[in-house]
């Protein structure tokens, strides 16, 4: 048996740009044959008002996750993940493993940078990956903070994601698909298909580390 799985989702509630509740999102992807969500909001200036004290917000910032989680029920799996946006930077970083208790206790992770967020997810068990690294505002960072690289986004251009799959291809850098779902219309664009049922963090990062999957391309 196989299982679907979305690896980047913005829910109505968390991402100011995201326009579908969490709980219509469960009702979509599992008409769509999907297994479960890894539940990526954005961690941005543009998430947290004021954006200078997200510490005080993290109930807020969980708020899509948690709603999706019990909407979800037995048999639908919602996991915690998270798009990371540092001030002053176009680069978004998709990390999967995070926790509730990581972010109470982080501060303020838009303050970090790349370098310290590699050293967070090497202490926490964390991945990370660029997320869309071929859109025209993105810098490419250095490798060496990079476990991976997302190869197939749904809301970029063929070519884009085209040169993301070459980028980690010859790097040798870890693969991800995501639809980047804000919008019903970017439903089931994206994601991973394993012969695995994931029912945790731990069970992604291991199948993501393993490389157990393959990547869906809807586009």
């Amino acid at each position: 048996m196989s299982y679907i799985y979305e690896m980047h989702c913005h829910t109505g509630c968390t991402s100011r740009c995201g326009r579908v509740a969490p709980e219509e999102i469960v009702r979509l992807y599992r008409e769509n044959g999907y297994s479960g969500i890894v539940v990526t909001d954005h961690y941005s200036p543009l998430t947290f008002i004021p954006n200078w004290n997200p510490q005080s917000q993290i109930d807020f910032y969980l708020e899509g996750y948690r709603r999706m989680k019990a909407a979800a029920g037995q048999g639908f799996t919602v996991l915690l993940g998270m798009e990371l946006r540092h001030y002053a930077s176009g680069n978004d970083y998709l990390i999967y493993g995070v926790t509730e208790e990581f972010l109470y206790h982080a501060g303020n992770l838009m303050m970090c940078g790349v370098k310290k967020m590699r050293k967070f997810c090497d202490e926490n068990g964390f991945l990370l990956y660029q997320a869309h690294p071929f859109r025209p505002y993105i810098t490419r960072v250095g490798l060496k903070y990079l476990d991976g690289i997302e190869v197939f986004n749904g809301k970029c251009s063929s070519g884009e994601n085209e040169k993301a799959y070459a980028w980690a291809e010859k790097s040798g850098k870890l693969m991800v698909s995501g639809s980047d779902f804000h919008t019903v219309k970017h439903l089931a664009r994206g994601g991973i298909i394993t012969e695995k049922m994931i029912e945790s963090n731990d069970d992604l990062v291991q199948i993501l580390k393993n490389k157990e999957f393959s990547i869906v391309k809807n586009n």
